[in-house]
């Protein structure tokens, strides 16, 4: 079925039917929302009776649940839900276009997501300040450069990554403020002559309603961060795992093994991961070369937006779903960790930072330094666990306080 086929005489090519064709069955709830809030304004226009407005929202309540109603021959999710309908259906198109009408449905699906994201981000950053905790003492080196500089705690590295994922978070939430605004009322481009009562948090200026995608790119750069910040935890961990590092250990639970070598235990949750970025990239990319160049008002260019969304949603769940569970089941190799912050060399900035407490300047005592670990000669002269309880990083209250805070911040909801 097509809602434009009052103008077009013949029948299409079967090769612009495909290409036409939007493969969009995921709106179908948040169509059919929108459909509902449309079809009570109506009502309240006169423009259909309570008998025609009950029936409407009982069949859309219906067709919300079935996304397999949907039919080769529907050339989107709007024209199949006006099928659906039948009779009365012919009457709900009053006062809107599919321009204001996808763009409302796409605005309540992109906030859903949002929302879901911000769910699984408090998963993730939860199970990581588990873990932070039970090894908030436990030392390690710090890197620069993934060469040793100096001795943290393993539960202050994790930290970083949950202020990571907090930005992620806030980032999630701007972009589902950036789509609670409504275009239904802008019709094609410029209203309706119905007089129909307008939506709250109207948009308010109708060409902009129905061309405006900021909001789905908001998503998306939100996604592609989420994203970045993912990769970059997947690689620390797919290090720490090898047996050159040996600091974690991977829990079977979220690893694979290798079909040949009977050895291996792969941190496959971490690749995959990490390989999602370049995608989620690509997305972004994509859907900003889309809007670039497009003239105002709607164009049909816009059909792509949807495809980038729906795909950046299923991996924003299923990337940190999985690094949840990766994250939950990691246990550290403390004989390791003890090893590898043993290192002397660890300590170099602390033997600089007590001769400048002695009047030395910096630049000096940078130097001297240098000069005794290329001859040979340096002698740390304190420890590891020393040098951390010295600095107060990352806070005046020490890592189990900066846990403490962090907690606070997730699974409160908005």
């Amino acid at each position: 079925m097509t809602l434009w086929s009052g103008r077009v005489g013949s029948s299409l090519d079967p090769a612009v039917w495909e290409l036409l064709r939007a493969n969009d069955a995921e709106l179908l709830p948040y169509d059919c929302a929108a459909t509902a809030e449309h079809a009570g304004r109506l009502h309240g226009a006169g423009l259909l009776d309570a008998g025609e407005l009950s029936e409407l929202e009982e069949k859309l309540s219906a067709i919300a649940q079935d996304p397999t109603a949907i039919l080769a021959t529907d050339e989107d999710v709007h024209s199949a839900i006006e099928r659906l309908l039948g009779p009365v259906g012919r009457k709900v198109h009053a006062g809107r276009s599919r321009n204001d009408q996808v763009a409302a449905a796409f605005r309540l699906l992109v906030r859903d997501a949002c929302a879901e994201a911000r769910e699984e981000i408090d998963a993730l950053a939860l199970v990581t300040l588990s873990f932070a905790e039970t090894e908030a003492d436990t030392l390690m080196p710090g890197y620069t450069h993934l060469q040793r500089g100096q001795p943290v705690t393993l539960g202050h590295h994790l930290l970083a990554w949950v202020e990571m994922l907090g930005r992620d978070r806030t980032r999630f939430a701007a972009a589902a403020e950036a789509a609670a605004e409504s275009p239904l009322g802008a019709g094609a481009l410029a209203g309706s002559t119905l007089g129909i009562d307008p939506p709250t948090a109207q948009m308010r200026n109708s060409i902009d309603a129905v061309s405006d995608r900021d909001f789905a790119l908001d998503y998306l750069y939100a996604a592609a961060m989420l994203a970045l910040h993912l990769s970059r935890i997947g690689e620390e961990i797919v290090l720490w795992a090898t047996a050159e590092f040996g600091f974690v250990r991977l829990p079977e639970t979220a690893s694979t093994g290798s079909s040949m070598m009977p050895q291996k235990l792969n941190p496959d949750v971490a690749e995959l991961v990490r390989g999602k970025a370049g995608t989620a990239i690509g997305r972004l990319a994509g859907l900003l070369a889309t809007v670039k160049g497009l003239p105002l008002a709607y164009d049909r260019d816009l059909q792509e937006d949807k495809p980038a969304v729906f795909g950046a949603r299923r991996d924003v769940r299923d990337s940190l779903r999985g690094m949840t569970v990766l994250v939950s089941g990691l246990a550290a190799n403390r004989d390791r960790l003890a090893e590898a912050v043993a290192d002397p060399l660890l300590l170099a900035t602390d033997v600089a930072e007590d001769l400048v407490r002695g009047g030395v300047p910096f630049r000096d005592a940078h130097e001297q330094v240098a000069a005794s670990v290329r001859d040979g000669t340096f002698d740390a002269g304190t420890t590891a666990a020393e040098s951390v309880a010295a600095r107060p990083a990352p806070g005046p209250g020490g890592v189990r306080e900066a846990i403490a805070a962090a907690r606070g911040r997730f699974g409160k909801g908005a």
